[in-house]
């Protein structure tokens, strides 16, 4: 008898869905199914499987309301900002899209007489896609597209919290008319993930999660020389100089901070303000965020949502209770946010201030609606601030000087640097992470590379006589 798990929704704790856990014959199944359709896909030549994608999208971004609709009540986000990652997602698609052909160019050497020389890229073969749940369209379809565009399979095993999202993607494809087997997801639980990752025919692990599931899936891979992406945790800084524009800081990095409730893999966790703009900074930070409205997030009202799981806001909660203890300011009054009544999901935002590295909440992932902000003296303090965590995957300069940005930039451990702005992703550019934060690489024709093979050609030629 298979094994079954209830959906349920952060919302108010109900089931929206039951599902059966695929087993070891299902994934032999979709294993052997994928390794005939790859045959002869990795055949097919890149303007066919660009007409797939496209057709994809098409289908994808049609469904954007319903779409929306269903990923609020599986993870919680606002109704008015749900659709649009469907949306978006169909346009980040459609950029890897736009840049697979030369991305998967062949490379030709130099002429040499009697000689061709060049380098070819091959697909993998099966790609096995991990996603989280937090943005759970944007990071799957981060693997999905290109590993498909470069010629191979994937099998999606999405997480539990959103698993209507890889049947989302199914349909999708089905309507498009991909072929059969090239792209197939599995309910599955940790045991059986392990299963299908350890079989010799999945050739590439795409994972995003925590840093402890990053760590299970090297062990798990340790006896196979594979490649794998994995985008894990992040304490994603921001650094505020004198000469910033302070509306416009104030404006994104609020956002930037309470956004999806704080569960975004590049949301700003910690602050460090110039103390020349420090005051007006948090006077401005403070009254932005006191009007966010906190309820069910299906009421087109509502800004901030419930967080997704219960663990994660006791994790926030035991991070706020810890930098009080410690000495930190906590400046929003929970009473503005009655909501929090609803449920042990429903959390206000919080600003802390007077806080300092010995604090959880300035060191080690939150993920939720709270932040620190720090005062600091000058750009040597920012920097050493700012790289005193265990991870790197982005971080913001917010200053009217381009060349300090940059030098700034030069000197922080991190995958992206963005000036004046933040908690964004560029399908165009490396998705990208250091330290803790993983290894490896999404996004950008960089993406191609890691989703195909070198092979080289070295082919001579002889005369007739």
């Amino acid at each position: 008898m298979k094994k079954t798990w209830n959906v349920t929704t952060p919302i108010d704790g109900s089931v929206i869905a039951r599902r059966e856990l695929h087993g070891a014959a299902d994934i032999e199944r979709a294993l052997s199914r994928a390794v005939e359709a790859q045959q002869a896909w990795r055949q097919t030549e890149i303007g066919e499987r660009v007409s797939y994608l496209k057709g994809f999208v098409q289908k994808f971004m049609s469904e954007a309301k319903a779409g929306g609709e269903e990923l609020t009540r599986q993870m919680g986000r606002p109704i008015a900002y749900s659709p649009l990652e469907v949306q978006r997602t169909g346009e980040r698609a459609e950029a890897m899209i736009e840049i697979a052909a030369a991305s998967l160019a062949d490379i030709v050497l130099p002429d040499k007489p009697g000689f061709h020389r060049y380098i070819k890229r091959e697909p993998l073969g099966i790609v096995f896609v991990i996603p989280a749940w937090n943005y759970p369209y944007f990071i799957a379809v981060n693997g999905i597209v290109p590993a498909l565009l470069a010629g191979n399979a994937v099998i999606l095993r999405h997480s539990a919290v959103t698993p209507l999202c890889a049947e989302a993607f199914a349909r999708a494809f089905e309507s498009a008319g991909l072929p059969e087997g090239l792209f197939q997801y599995l309910h599955l639980d940790h045991e059986d993930t392990a299963l299908a990752i350890r079989d010799s025919r999945v050739n590439f692990v795409a994972y995003t999660g925590s840093v402890a599931g990053g760590h299970e899936i090297q062990k798990v891979l340790v006896d196979r020389f594979i490649d794998v992406n994995l985008e894990l945790g992040g304490k994603d800084p921001a650094y505020v100089r004198s000469d910033v524009h302070l509306e416009h800081a104030i404006e994104n990095l609020v956002d930037g901070s309470f956004f999806n409730s704080g569960q975004s893999c590049c949301g700003v966790e910690r602050i460090y303000v110039h103390q020349d703009v420090y005051d007006p900074f948090l006077e401005g930070f403070l009254d932005l965020t006191r009007r966010y409205k906190l309820g069910n997030p299906l009421d087109p009202a509502t800004t901030l949502g419930p967080m997704a799981k219960k663990s994660g806001a006791a994790v926030v909660r035991a991070h706020i209770a810890e930098a009080v203890a410690k000495g930190a300011h906590a400046l929003i009054d929970p009473r503005l946010f009655p909501q929090t009544e609803m449920g042990e999901n429903y959390l206000a935002p919080q600003v802390l201030a007077n806080v300092d590295h010995s604090m959880a909440v300035m060191v080690e992932e939150t993920f939720g609606p709270v932040v620190g902000i720090m005062k600091v003296r000058g750009d040597e303090e920012a920097v050493r601030l700012m790289n005193d965590s265990p991870y790197g995957l982005t971080a913001s300069i917010w200053t009217r000087d381009e060349d300090a940005a940059r030098a700034l930039g030069d000197r922080v451990d991190t995958g992206t640097v963005y000036m004046n702005r933040c908690d964004f992703l560029d399908p165009l550019l490396a998705w990208v992470g250091v330290k803790d934060t993983g290894r490896g690489c999404s996004l950008s024709k960089v993406a191609y590379e890691r989703l195909t093979r070198p092979k080289s050609y070295h082919l001579r030629f002889q005369s007739a006589t």
